[in-house]
């Protein structure tokens, strides 16, 4: 699994990692889904979220909570969610309680994590895995991100970057068990 951000507590998030770290038996599922949120600022819109660039930011403009949207075509496994945010740069616009909830869509999203953030300054992992371990990640069409409040009672907030992964899908279709090395891969026949 990736890095635990710094300080993890239960539910309670503190610092966070200068470099995006995730293994590679993850990958990035963002590009599959429809991204919206639910107000922002011209010019700081869902593209923001998405444009690798930590220096460009998602700004929300109208009432708490706030909203980030995520909507697949079919049905995905999710494991862990990084959102890059930064009490240093943005202070009040920091984000400080998330809930996370997934469903078929808008209509029956279920808070699957709740986190507090203390003064985050980085990239923030949040894991989706349950508490079972064999829950490693959660089967969803949409992921939604409630920001419900903000560190000195902000109203708005800025989120610099959100990635989403997933397990990486098996390269060899209808194979019981997944080679891990690049040899194995390369000479591997399905009969």
């Amino acid at each position: 699994m990736a890095e635990s951000s710094e300080g993890e507590e239960e539910g309670k998030l503190v610092g966070g990692n200068q470099q995006l770290v995730v293994d590679d038996d993850l990958c990035e599922m963002a590009k599959k889904a429809a991204w919206s949120v639910s107000s922002c600022k011209p010019g700081n819109g869902v593209l923001s979220l998405r444009d690798d660039n930590l220096d460009t930011y998602w700004q929300s403009d109208g009432a708490q909570p706030h909203l980030v949207n995520i909507q697949f075509q079919k049905k995905v496994k999710l494991q862990l969610v990084v959102l890059y945010v930064d009490f240093k740069l943005d202070e009040s616009y920091t984000p400080s309680k998330i809930s996370i909830r997934a469903g078929d869509g808008f209509h029956n999203l279920k808070e699957i994590k709740a986190i507090e953030l203390v003064k985050p300054a980085g990239w923030v992992y949040i894991s989706l895995s349950g508490n079972d371990p064999r829950e490693t990640f959660v089967n969803t069409f949409m992921l939604q991100i409630a920001i419900l409040s903000n560190h000195l009672n902000g109203r708005d907030t800025h989120v610099r970057q959100i990635k989403v992964y997933g397990p990486r899908p098996n390269p060899i279709p209808h194979q019981a068990f997944q080679f891990t090395s690049r040899e194995f891969i390369t000479y591997s026949t399905v009969r």
